[in-house]
């Protein structure tokens, strides 16, 4: 498929350089503190490996999903295997979280490991061509192996983050020692927090971006998989809009989500304090036109790209918007198998 070769070369890219970043961070420590740099190394691989190793146990246990039992969902299991017998996949383990937004999201360790949880709102509120859409989008993040490297990958800002607060509290508690050795000491304590800081936060930007590029990817899968971008678009907006009315907070493993309520939230708050402005007609109400006038002027707008520097997904207006370029290509009859990715 065109395009899925810079999806991989981004991937790679990424975990090069925050790699090197954290190399680099590492070998300051280490000279800072006077330590072996070998022990660092194994200490980060290690860390690491329980990250991929105890990830996907921790997102099941922090959003308390339920498995379902054989023939417990004849038409999801139904839905799920025609798409996994597109894509040429293994069966997902399926899953449910007692949940009335509607959400889904996936992970595992390995395609053939892989679980996909639906909120029971996911089920409730969307149409059976709109939950097909989000399926076969959370496939093609199976597709693109990008969930097991985002598992990966996160554990290096995490640990930076780590060190940082933990090397800040024994700057804040510390004492010191008498004399020059004491104060040194301290000050050499203070640099590591701050170094580790710095690394967090260039890491982070990094991973946010692969994250959000491989939101994109999906997308794309979505409607090559399922001919329908209109379906997926439509499945976007509703979550979208739903998640923003939640009174829940983010659940930790936001990132895995097809939608995030922390972004939906800022969306759609940004697009409703111009309503007047969007509100072509004046009757009071955005309909599907003006609503997509809006979409595309804040796509555009220099400080949504700004605010979604550190945002795990692209803003929704930006995804429907993609999803409309795919749509009107396979209308014009040009779209073929080797232009999937040609928008992203």
């Amino acid at each position: 498929m065109a395009r899925l070769s810079e999806l991989r070369f981004a991937m790679g890219s990424s975990i090069f350089l925050v790699a090197f970043v954290f190399a680099i961070f590492l070998s300051a420590i280490m000279l800072i503190l006077n330590f072996p740099l070998l022990y660092a190394l194994v200490g980060t691989v290690i860390f690491i490996l329980l990250q991929y190793l105890v990830g996907p146990a921790i997102v099941a246990s922090s959003t308390r999903l339920r498995y379902l039992q054989p023939d417990e969902n004849p038409w999801l299991e139904s839905a799920v295997k025609e798409l996994v017998d597109k894509s040429e996949l293994p069966m997902p383990k399926l899953a449910v979280v007692q949940d009335d937004t509607a959400n889904a999201f996936v992970f595992g360790r390995t395609a053939k490991s892989a679980t996909l949880a639906v909120h029971e709102g996911f089920l409730k509120k969307l149409n059976k061509d709109e939950i097909k859409g989000v399926i076969a989008h959370e496939l093609g993040h199976v597709k693109h192996r990008d969930y097991i490297v985002m598992t990966v990958l996160s554990a290096l800002p995490l640990l930076a983050y780590i060190i940082a607060r933990g090397t800040w509290t024994a700057v804040r508690f510390s004492r010191g020692g008498r004399g020059k050795e004491g104060a040194s000491a301290k000050a050499a304590i203070f640099a590591v927090a701050a170094i580790s800081y710095i690394v967090y936060i260039v890491s982070l930007f990094l991973v946010m971006w692969l994250s959000r590029l491989r939101e994109h990817y999906a997308d794309a899968y979505s409607a090559y998989i399922t001919s329908s971008p209109r379906s997926l678009q439509s499945a976007l907006a509703k979550i979208t809009y739903g998640l923003s009315l939640s009174a829940k907070p983010p659940s930790g493993a936001r990132a895995f989500y097809i939608g995030d309520p922390a972004m939906a939230r800022q969306e759609i708050q940004s697009i409703m304090e111009k309503k007047q402005e969007y509100d072509l007609d004046k009757d009071g109400v955005l309909d599907e036109r003006e609503l997509e006038l809006a979409m595309e002027k804040e796509a555009k707008s220099a400080w949504a790209k700004i605010n979604t520097w550190f945002a795990t997904h692209p803003p929704t207006f930006k995804r429907i918007l993609l999803l409309q370029e795919i749509e009107e290509e396979m209308q014009s009859g040009r779209y073929t198998s080797d232009r999937v990715y040609a928008h992203v």
